[in-house]
């Protein structure tokens, strides 16, 4: 256990002087809450009481889709790889400290949104505060998986690059954030079933930590869980 804590604190330390981490689970996100929080509100005052959950199913999303991936390309498609090899170091113990370390930085990013909304731009906040930390930390979770298996699974910083926006986007998009889904074709909102942000956006709101909204995260989780265990066995071997 000490082993890893002392990893752990070495990758938040890590990750603190990653340029990209720092700008796609901090920078970016906290500029786009202050700068479209108050647009937001001002053009649809309804917005105020949904803001913070909006503002942080983009937060996840961009942490979990473009921050974390290229940290674990770098290690698993290069010789650090060797590295853990050569020392007798599990390679999923990259892979742990790296989600744990991108998990804190996110629910930061996310405390701090979640404070400052009803400061700045008067936003409600949630009626029940421990089912919406929980789930908070499910749609966390579940996002990093899939940020995990971009990261081991494609080598190339390009393909990662489009992937990750091939997945970021459409979560934005359709996940109901922006605008009501009933407004999209019906084709397209079974697509933006598919991301875990259309799905955390319901588990973040009053009331709706229940079982209808948690099945489909759950199902995401076990199957990202159960290929990342494979993808390691196999690079183990």
């Amino acid at each position: 256990m000490s082993g890893f804590l002392y990893s752990l604190k070495l990758q938040l330390k890590l990750d603190i002087r990653s340029r990209s981490l720092l700008v796609t689970c901090y920078i970016v996100p906290l500029i786009f809450f202050l700068l479209m929080g108050r647009i937001f509100t001002s053009v649809m005052p309804e917005m105020k009481g949904t803001l913070i959950q909006s503002m942080i199913v983009l937060t996840v999303s961009m942490g979990a889709f473009i921050g974390l991936p290229p940290s674990l390309m770098e290690t698993y498609a290069t010789d650090v790889k060797k590295v853990y090899k050569a020392n007798g170091v599990p390679l999923y113990s990259g892979l742990i400290t790296m989600f744990f370390s991108a998990f804190i930085h996110l629910y930061i990013t996310c405390a701090i949104i979640l404070l400052l909304s009803p400061v700045l731009f008067d936003a409600v906040l949630p009626a029940h505060v421990p089912p919406f930390l929980l789930a908070l930390a499910i749609f966390i979770t579940v996002s990093l998986c899939l940020g995990c298996i971009l990261g081991l699974a494609v080598k190339n910083q390009a393909k990662l690059t489009m992937l990750a926006q091939l997945l970021f986007l459409p979560s934005i998009m359709l996940s109901g954030i922006m605008f009501p889904v009933n407004l999209l074709p019906d084709f397209l909102e079974a697509i933006g079933r598919l991301f875990p942000a259309f799905w955390g956006y319901r588990l973040m709101l009053d009331q709706g930590l229940y079982p209808g909204n948690l099945w489909y995260p759950l199902l995401l989780f076990g199957g990202a869980a159960l290929y990342l265990y494979i993808r390691l066995h196999k690079m183990n071997g």
